[in-house]
């Protein structure tokens, strides 16, 4: 039997138990919400994406900082409604692709609040920014400076830009989504710098507005961005910073990120101190806007033991990549009986060995046709979905005040052969 009926803050601030210790999301009961969408599903607590939109706002506000812009790392959750949320909520939005630059102006983004990012983009991808009429450019290197030079000549009007710069700061987290090392695929180097920035200054049809830099994702101290900000103000005096985002989030009961109001205040302030007072600062937070407004719905279709519990589900690999890439740590309860002893390894159902999404986690009794909730996938499940064993991708179903809907629509069959000639 479950030993406790506690809800761990990973899950989204309007999920509950109700009097059936039953899970719900935004007043909307997931076993009900599995029975009518089917599983495996993402399901998204609109409030939850509103709340911390907000929170981010809030927080520059009482850290005194007039000029400020919260964007939206789009990579985190690339679904139009998603975009559109943050949209109406008053961010700005940050794509990295051809791709994202469209689902973003389609979410009602303003062309002027998009941060067009990128370590690989090509002479079209950045003929759509430009014609689209984005706001500001990140310069990754030289090559784009080549590039955007050919491409602006012409133009009555100079491309605003931001040059990335690594500033060889590491932050703590894993090597696969840390970026701001001195040995990184991302951004200028700090030795290489002080000459981007001086040909950037004598470019005709470029306009450099700042500096930018991101040092990883999922970091739970401030302490990089003091060091990492502090190398950018030796670089000189500019009138916009953008640290770029990072902020982590709890994924297992255990863990603890920084509040959004610590962390954006203890930016401002690093940023007062070492820049100068009077900048603009941009911060790109994807993860903590997105993580924890998600979960993922399950249906137990085996149970059997194999010196382990394997316990497999409707899903894995091909919804949620992330423990199979760098080894994501989850959480996971079976959704009326929360708490548990068992002790199972959670297993997707595609065929491949390293298909586990969670190891070793405690479950009550779980049993076939069980619906299993997985918190915490609002990030880079959706994003980083695939069709692997030709298996569709799931619906997104957004939930608020009781009522569900559906904004991404399940794949079907005939969706993966749509491209066929």
């Amino acid at each position: 039997m479950a030993t406790t009926q506690t809800l761990s803050h990973v899950y989204p601030i309007d999920g509950r138990l109700n009097a059936r210790g039953r899970l719900e999301i935004g007043g909307c009961d997931v076993l009900e919400l599995a029975d009518r969408f089917g599983t495996p599903a993402y399901v998204v607590s609109e409030d939850d994406l509103r709340a911390r939109a907000r929170a981010f706002i809030a927080a520059f506000e009482a850290a005194g900082q007039d000029d400020f812009r919260v964007v939206f790392a789009s990579k985190a959750f690339g679904a139009t409604a998603v975009m559109r949320v943050f949209a109406q909520e008053g961010l700005d939005c940050d794509v990295a692709s051809a791709g994202e630059l469209h689902l973003a102006l389609r979410a009602g983004f303003s062309p002027a609040s998009l941060v067009f990012h990128g370590n690989a983009r090509d002479d079209g991808e950045f003929q759509l920014a430009l014609d689209a009429g984005v706001g500001l450019i990140a310069v990754d290197g030289f090559d784009d400076i080549d590039r955007l030079e050919r491409l602006v000549k012409g133009r009555s009007e100079r491309q605003a830009l931001l040059l990335r710069v690594t500033p060889g700061v590491r932050g703590d987290t894993h090597d696969k989504i840390s970026t701001g090392q001195a040995d990184s695929k991302f951004g200028v180097s700090i030795g290489d710098a002080p000459a981007a920035i001086e040909r950037l200054r004598a470019s005709r049809g470029l306009e450099l507005r700042g500096l930018h830099m991101h040092i990883g994702s999922n970091l739970f101290s401030v302490g990089p961005f003091r060091a990492a900000i502090a190398a950018l103000a030796a670089l000189g005096d500019f009138a916009v910073y953008d640290v770029g985002g990072g902020l982590g989030a709890a994924y297992t009961a255990q863990q603890e990120p920084p509040a959004i109001e610590d962390f954006v205040g203890e930016i401002v302030s690093a940023a007062r101190e070492l820049l100068g007072s009077g900048k603009r600062l941009m911060i790109e937070p994807g993860r903590a806007l997105v993580a924890n407004a998600g979960v993922t719905l399950y249906r137990v279709i085996s149970v059997k033991h194999n010196v382990s519990t394997w316990v497999a589900v409707d899903g894995g690999m091909s919804d949620n990549l992330r423990p199979m890439l760098y080894g994501a740590g989850y959480e996971a309860d079976v959704a009326d009986r929360f708490g548990g002893t068992t002790r199972v390894q959670l297993a997707g159902k595609h065929c491949e060995s390293g298909d586990v999404i969670i190891k070793d986690v405690l479950l009550d009794d779980p049993r076939v046709g069980d619906v299993i909730v997985v918190p915490v996938t609002g990030a880079y499940g959706y994003s980083m979905a695939n069709n692997y064993n030709a298996v569709p991708r799931p619906p997104v179903i957004f939930c608020r005040d009781g009522e569900a809907r559906v904004v991404v629509r399940r794949e079907t069959l005939d969706d993966l052969h749509a491209r066929d000639l």
